[in-house]
Order: structure tokens, then sequence, then C-alpha cells
């Protein structure tokens, strides 16, 4: 079975494997989008525009918790695919094991840290008194649902770095039906409000992530474990930490930028961050793509770096930036004619029609700068697969110190246009040292690999 799952992408057309592997990878990132997407949606329409603003004012916040979750467990996904590159499998099923052992540790952890001070931060955030209530309901229940956020990531990460790109997107096929069902349940039969899109969510997540990990432990035979293999390893612990940390903190000091930013909004009033949340809403839906490249360059890189096949990591990363560009053309021109229409999804018309003038702005400076985030994504995730996550930490930085920059000299004296490129502004940044960082990385590498051009 191994054989029909497990994919190597060390061999073959690079744009070909980065096309067949990306695809998939990105309907499981369209299907992910639902559980927002659909609460957002549901939310809107049947709880009004206060409980649309509650969600939406947690965003930041939850991309700080999770993506620092997501990004651990990413990091330690790269020496599986490094190890699977080099066809070392007992090394492999080492770094397997005892990545789920530190999960389970940071799964514990954070959970018991952030639901304890969600509120506080909240707070911190200037949350509007009116939604505070109804944004407390909504993140805490996603908080607890943390070890979950672990399960599908992990396991949905290993099955990648052994090439397997489309068995997790059957899984969440499954559990995104299961997510709508439940959103209309939760809130329009029994009337739990905010909260009960945050149960559908975690209960939807929980669903795909048992999925995946019962597929993986019966139908992988390179994942056979003995005993020993089993056991706390303290190197790999310190491999798997080294590239998850980074890859973590990556995600939340980028985060950093974006809770000063939603902080500065929350300061403009609700129509704001209804605006924003809107905008956000369809942002993330259509950069998907870019977010598929770039957890594919993970892989792909890793795999090669693995195989000591840097020519072909080269060829990879040219093929995976002009994919790039062709996308930001089609996604700008899709937005400019048809962003109104998008916005209805989640505005609905009680909604007032200053509100909707702010979204399509915000979604028209945005698309303006989408080739900077299409290559924010493809090099840094290049890099990492690569085994330099420290450089991930920097350019979080870049973009941190942009958004944050953005967000507290000139959102105060020149409002929400101000907003709309504080996120353009961080993508450009980031791609000013991720560039040269590559080049940095990739000659670093021949050197120690003595492998010519």
């Amino acid at each position: 079975m191994a054989k029909d799952t497990t994919v190597k992408l060390t061999e073959g057309s690079p744009t070909k494997l980065i096309l067949g592997f990306a695809l998939p990878l990105l309907a499981g990132i369209l299907f992910q989008q639902f559980y927002n997407i659909v609460d957002t949606i549901i939310v809107s329409h049947y709880l009004g525009v206060d409980a649309l603003s509650a969600v939406g004012s947690t965003g930041s916040i939850n991309f700080l918790i999770l993506g620092f979750c997501m990004g651990l467990c990413a990091g330690f996904t790269i020496p599986v695919a490094q190890r699977f590159g080099a066809g070392d499998y007992v090394s492999l099923r080492k770094y397997v094991a005892n990545s789920a052992w530190i999960s389970l540790f940071f799964a514990a952890i954070v959970t018991l840290i952030v639901t304890l001070k969600c509120r506080d931060i909240l707070l911190l955030m200037h949350t509007p008194t009116q939604i505070i209530d109804q944004a407390y309901a909504y993140i805490s229940i996603i908080f607890l649902g943390i070890p979950v956020t672990f399960l599908y990531n992990i396991t949905a990460g290993i099955m990648r770095s052994l090439g397997d790109s489309k068995t997790p997107v059957y899984f969440l096929v499954v559990s995104s039906f299961c997510n709508i069902g439940l959103d209309i349940f939760f809130i329009k039969v029994l009337g739990t409000g905010v909260e009960g899109a945050a149960y559908a969510t975690v209960i939807s997540q929980l669903i795909s992530g048992l999925c995946c990990f019962f597929f993986m432990r019966f139908k992988f035979e390179i994942l056979r474990f003995d005993k020993r293999e089993l056991v706390l390893d303290w190197h790999c612990i310190k491999m798997l930490c080294g590239m998850g940390l980074p890859m973590g903190l990556q995600y939340s000091i980028t985060a950093i930028g974006s809770v000063v930013l939603q902080t500065s909004v929350n300061g403009l009033g609700t129509d704001a961050v209804a605006a924003m949340t809107a905008g956000n809403k369809i942002g993330s839906l259509i950069v998907c793509p870019f977010d598929a490249l770039g957890s594919t360059m993970a892989t792909y890189g890793g795999q090669n770096t693995g195989a000591k096949r840097l020519d072909r990591v080269r060829k990879g990363l040219f093929s995976a930036s002009l994919q790039g560009l062709c996308y930001s053309l089609f996604a700008l021109a899709i937005i400019w004619i048809a962003s109104e229409n998008l916005l209805s999804l989640f505005l609905s018309k009680n909604d007032s029609a200053e509100i909707l003038a702010m979204s399509k702005h915000f979604l028209h400076v945005q698309c303006l700068f989408y080739f900077p985030l299409a290559l924010v994504n493809i090099v840094r995730f290049m890099i990492q697969g690569m085994g330099f996550s420290v450089f991930a930490v920097l350019a979080g930085v870049m973009e941190m110190v942009a958004r944050a920059g953005v967000a507290t000299l000139f959102v105060p004296k020149y409002g929400f246009n101000a907003a709309c490129l504080a996120s353009p502004m961080a993508w450009v940044l980031a791609d000013c040292f991720l560039i040269p960082a590559f080049f940095y990385v990739y000659n670093k590498l021949k050197k120690s690999f003595a492998t010519p051009l």
C-alpha cells in the first residue's frame, strides 16, 4: 500500500510534480477555508453584523495561537521529508514517533495557557465592548480544540512529507460537509449563537484528524514501527524542536503584527472591523493557491535536499515562482471584476453601503500585491524544507515590523486606507529578506554537498 500512496519528488519534471502535488493540497486548503467561510456566512446571515464583527475580531489572535501550532507541526515533518528523500526509513520512523510525543506535550501546554488568558488578550486588543462577550465565547472554544488542531496537522503533514497530498483532502471533504451541517444545527436549530460555529469547527476538524490518523496507521507500510523506534529519542527531539519551534515562532511573530493591526482597526469602530473581516474572508480564499505552493515547496525542498539534488531545488523554485506570477494576474482580474458579488456572501442587504465600499477598497489594494505574497510563501517554505527554519523567524520579524509600523504610525492618522496597506508592505519587506536568504542557503548547501551548479 505504501508504494501506492507515497510519492518521491526527487525524480521527474519539477513543474509537473509541483502541480501534481499542489493541486490536491489546494483542494484541501479550500476545504479548510470552508470551516471559517461557512461559519462567517451563517453567523452573518443568522446572527447579524455584531456577531460577524465578533468572530472577525478574533482572526488575528486565532492566527497568533493556531498559527504557532501549525508551524510547529509543519516543522516537525521536515526531517521526515528529508529522511524519506534520503531513503533512511528507520530514522524516518523515529522522527514520526517523536513528533507525536512532543506534539502531545505542546498541545497540552498551549491549550492550558491560552484558555486561561484569551479574555485578557481580547481586552488588550481593545475589542469593542458590544462584541467582546461573543468574541470570547467563540475563541475560547476554538482554543479548547487546540489538541485537535495538532492531531490533524501532524498526521496530514506526515502524509504530505511522504508525498501523499491527496488522502488528507478526501477526509477534509467529509469533515467540511459535517461542518456545514453542524453549523446549521447548532446556530439555527439549537440557537447557540457564535459558540455553535466554534463547536462545529472543532468537531469537524476532529473527524478529519482521526481519519488521517487511522489511515496512516493501517495503510502506510513504511510506518510499521519496531518498539525501539517508538521510544523517546533526545537527538530526534532536538532536531524536531530545532525545525518546529522556529516555524511556529515565525507564524506567531508574523501574527503579532496582525494583532497590532487588528487592535488599530478595532479602534476605528465596528464598521471597519466588519469591512476588514469580510475582505479578509474573500482574500483568504483567493490566495489559497499561494498557500498550496508554499506547502508543496516545503516537501519538495525537504525531499530534494535529503537526496542532495540542489539542481532540482533551483529549478523547482523557478517553476513555482512562475506559477505564482500567472495565478497572481488571474486573481487580480477576478477581484476587480467580481469583488462586489464575492462580498455579498458575507455582507447582507441590511449592511451599510459604506461597509461594502470599504471591503471592496481593501480587496483592490491587497490584490495588487499578490505576487509578492506568492514569493513569500514559495521562498520561505523552500528555505524551511532545505533545513534553515531560523530564516523563517527573521522573515516573520520583517512582516511584523511592517504591519505593526503601519498600524501604529499611520492607521490612527489615515484610518482604514492605511490599514489596507499594512499587509502588502509586510509581504514586500519579507521578500527583500527572503530572496537573498535563499541564495545564501543554496550556496551554503552547495558547498556542503560539493555539488556543481
